[in-house]
């Protein structure tokens, strides 16, 4: 064998060794470069980030497409919910300020799955919540999936007492929009709904008679959250009840008679009336109101009426105008009918 083969054989061993070495050095970057990117960009942290940054974004569409966003039927049934809840509230307009958004905790148990813990800010107050994340297999044979294990979803349990209607981050909501359509008018109502967490959420009741004092719920965390809206009469139910009040006394001033009909007020006289009895309201009754079992209720409440007659006495023949005031105490259950219009009831 020349020298000029031995050199090209050497040669050659020379390259295939250098290129042995490129591919393991390029195969070791690329395996860095996988593990790398599974830490970060595909790593239980960054898929939790994904979902909380379409928050922030308002982009609801993009948030509700993420594996595992809505909840199984299994979650539900679990956590004794109905399976068919209206996602009336995952819409864009009912999100608030998401902001300051950093993964502060990543814990991972021994079966595998990831508890994730972001903290932000709702609207400008700190918060944090806790995500349940599991391996969802990978894609492209290298790059691992994740899906939430637990649905980050809350669900809205709203109570409106004595109304039916609410309004939650400006959106007006009727609870029964979703009842059967032979289901009986209730006094206090109740439905659920799906909602995006976290997020902050403001309840109040505002109409013609009834007004609820605004309140604001921040959501932090999945599954139930119980709300009640109070809707309680405001200063125009009460002037309507009390204007009611004070017409249906002064209809009972008309009678004249000792004692009016189907009215809270009257007087026993021993003697003889000499002429039909003149009543008037000395002192109306105040109205409030408080809640009952299916109306509204006013409580005995005192006030005066007055009466003027002529009598005389059957033991001396004495004529007196009897000119004087009378104490009454009347209580009433107030409904309000679907027109909006008042009834009220003597009790």
């Amino acid at each position: 064998m020349s020298n000029r083969d031995g050199r090209r054989r050497h040669n050659q061993r020379g390259a295939i060794v250098a290129v042995v070495i490129i591919a393991a050095l390029l195969g070791a970057g690329l395996a860095a470069t996988i593990g790398s990117l599974n830490r970060d960009l595909y790593s239980p942290g960054s898929f939790v980030g994904q979902y909380l940054d379409a928050l922030a974004r308002k982009d609801t569409a993009s948030a509700l497409l993420l594996p595992g966003v809505k909840p199984t039927a299994a979650e539900l049934e679990a956590a004794s919910l109905p399976k068919d809840l209206p996602d009336t509230l995952l819409r864009d307009s009912v999100l608030g300020e998401l902001t300051d958004i950093r993964l502060t905790g990543d814990d991972e148990s021994a079966d595998g799955r990831h508890t994730i813990e972001y903290g932000f800010r709702l609207d400008g107050t700190p918060a944090t919540m806790t995500f349940q994340v599991e391996r969802a297999g990978t894609f492209f044979g290298v790059f691992n999936s994740w899906r939430f294990a637990t649905s980050p979803l809350a669900v809205l349990r709203v109570a409106v007492l004595h109304q039916a209607t609410f309004s939650v981050n400006k959106l007006t909501l009727d609870t029964r929009a979703h009842a059967a359509d032979d289901a009986p008018e209730t006094f206090s109502n109740q439905a659920a709904y799906l909602a995006f967490a976290p997020a902050l959420y403001s309840f109040e009741h505002t109409s013609a008679l009834l007004d609820a004092a605004p309140q604001t719920v921040p959501v932090v965390a999945s599954g139930a959250t119980d709300v009640t809206v109070d809707a309680q009469p405001n200063a125009q139910f009460i002037g309507q009840v009390q204007a009611e009040l004070d017409r249906f006394l002064d209809d009972c001033t008309t009678q004249q008679v000792l004692q009016p009909s189907n009215c809270p007020f009257g007087i026993e006289i021993n003697d003889r009336v000499r002429d039909a009895p003149i009543w008037s309201i000395a002192e109306y009754p105040p109205v409030t109101l408080a809640a009952g079992d299916s109306t509204f209720e006013m409580p005995d409440t005192e006030g005066q009426a007055h009466i003027v007659v002529e009598v005389q006495s059957l033991f001396d023949g004495e004529v007196e105008v009897r000119d004087e005031d009378v104490a009454f105490a009347v209580a009433i259950s107030v409904t309000v009918n679907p027109d909006g219009s008042l009834a009220l009831q003597l009790r």
